[in-house]
Order: structure tokens, then C-alpha cells, then sequence
């Protein structure tokens, strides 16, 4: 099996996502891992769709999304359609 490397988003300078983007664009990592946190399944909030939008709009990487959200099958099309390829 090989090793993968999937920088996460969370340690992202949120007011220069386009900036980090590009930065794990051009780094040797493999994936983009972005952690999708309701604050119900989970304590925290962090990415919605809007923003999972926007960075698949300058990630040149495939996007691989961990929904700790209540009822992900709900959205799984939806997060599909926004650029989640994991």
C-alpha cells in the first residue's frame, strides 16, 4: 500500500485559503483532507459548502472530505458535486 500524504485544511490560514491552496498545490502532497464539522456530531464548526466551494475552485489536487456532520448521506451528493472526490 502506499503512503499518501493529505495536508488538512483546518491548519490553513483561513484569510489566505486561495494562498494555502496554492501552497499544497505545489508541495509533494497527494490530497487536499478537509474536515467538514456540523457542531452537532462534533463540538467543533468548521468548513461548509460555500467554503469547500471555493477551495475546490483553486485546488489542483483531489479534495478528500471527512463529514463528521449528522446524516451525511443527506449531502453526499451535494459534497460530490462541490468537488469531493474522497
Amino acid at each position: 500500500m502506499a503512503t499518501l500524504i493529505a495536508p488538512s485544511l483546518l491548519a490553513a490560514d483561513f484569510g489566505n485559503l486561495e494562498r494555502d491552496c496554492k501552497m499544497v498545490n505545489s508541495s509533494r502532497a497527494d490530497w487536499f483532507h478537509i474536515d467538514i464539522m456540523d457542531g452537532v456530531f462534533v463540538p467543533n464548526i468548521s468548513f461548509g459548502m460555500p467554503v469547500l466551494k471555493a477551495i475546490a475552485k483553486h485546488a489542483t489536487k483531489p479534495l478528500d472530505v471527512h463529514l463528521m456532520i449528522v446524516d451525511p448521506d443527506r449531502y453526499i451528493d451535494t459534497f460530490s458535486e462541490l468537488g469531493s472526490e474522497y
